[in-house]
């Protein structure tokens, strides 16, 4: 069945109700769709709350804290990075009673380490993605702290099969090496796709190993970078309609045994992350406009006309993106229901 889920996170501050609104709508889907509720975040807790702060607050022995210029590697935790585990922790509660008795699909979205290194700022130095020893030191502390995350939500539902989501937005920058440095004035050294596969698939590893059902790698806006998902031994690759250049890498993936996840409705990025975050997630790169069946088309029509078969339309899986910045609950909620409608009509050409 054509699968829904989301990545991001929702307007409001009580982790209680707007996860009772995702895992609700999503439980109880049209027939041919597939619901996959998600761990998802209230927008409205400020930068202690963010997909940034929470990534920071899974580390493992590598303490942060909010800087002058954003948040930056400490010496020692701090108030800034107790408040973050704190919203990690709520944010489990949450999903513990809104999902009590829950048996299903269920979607932990993540920010990736690449994203992370990206935002982050040394203790002493430029952004993590800078120096190398660095940039791995995070990738394996961020690994750890995932697989340590993942016990934590098994604890919390344990009828869910678990899928992990890891968003990296800044993936096709950092390889790009278009991530600037801390004076502006120049661009910090890029990051090989061989070395960010590497990096990423220690991830893909390490959540695999702690019970990840599924780990997919969205990659932001750029189809030149979604052969990483491949290299880093990922199920699957998130990738908008509207950032593909060429949809032949896209059919190369699937042909090959991974599954596409489609952002198929805006929703401005949500809580921010710094100059180089743009957002949360991957919230600018969806499509936009049109009804259910004009988005359908967006991914329907190219996947045809590669040869793919309709039939496996019903492997895809749409996301509602980041919708913090969404200007009401029901405005989320109208994304939400939009997705739900695009995934029953690529169901429909899938049964054909």
């Amino acid at each position: 069945m054509t699968g829904v889920s989301g990545c991001g996170s929702w307007p409001g501050t009580d982790p209680l109700a707007v996860q009772q609104v995702v895992l609700g709508e999503l439980a109880q889907t049209p027939e041919g769709v597939q619901g996959r509720p998600y761990l998802v975040r209230p927008a409205g807790r400020g930068p202690t709350g963010s997909a940034l702060a929470q990534a920071l607050a899974l580390l493992v022995d590598l303490p942060a804290q909010i800087g002058p210029h954003g948040w930056a590697l400490a010496d020692r935790p701090g108030r800034d990075l107790a408040r973050a585990a704190s919203a990690v922790r709520e944010d489990l509660d949450a999903l513990a009673v809104a999902g009590h008795g829950y048996t299903g699909p269920l979607v932990v979205p993540v920010l990736g380490p690449l994203s992370l290194a990206a935002r982050v700022w040394l203790a002493r130095g430029d952004r993590g993605v800078s120096d190398p020893g660095a940039l791995r030191e995070l990738v394996q502390s961020s690994a750890s702290g995932l697989a340590e995350h993942l016990a934590a939500v098994a604890r919390a539902v344990p009828g869910a099969q678990v899928s992990v989501l890891v968003v990296e937005p800044q993936l096709s920058d950092v390889v790009g090496g278009r991530i600037p440095t801390f004076s502006g004035r120049d661009l910090l050294r890029s990051v090989a796709s061989s070395v960010a596969a590497e990096h990423l698939a220690t991830v893909v590893r390490s959540v695999r190993t702690a019970g990840a059902e599924q780990v997919v790698l969205h990659v932001g806006a750029q189809s030149a970078v979604v052969e990483i998902a491949a290299g880093a031994g990922a199920d699957g690759f998130g990738l908008a309609p509207s950032g593909v250049g060429d949809w032949e890498l896209v059919a190369d993936l699937v042909e090959r045994g991974l599954r596409l996840w489609v952002p198929v409705d805006g929703g401005r990025a949500g809580d921010g992350g710094g100059p180089a975050s743009g957002g949360d997630g991957p919230a600018d790169v969806s499509l936009t406009g049109g009804g259910p069946a004009g988005l359908a088309r967006a991914v329907a029509v190219p996947w045809g006309r590669l040869g793919l078969p309709a039939a496996e339309l019903d492997d895809v899986v749409l996301l509602v993106p980041d919708q913090g910045g969404a200007p009401t609950p029901a405005d989320a909620r109208r994304a939400l229901s939009r997705a739900i409608g695009v995934a029953r009509v690529l169901a429909e050409r899938a049964a054909g």
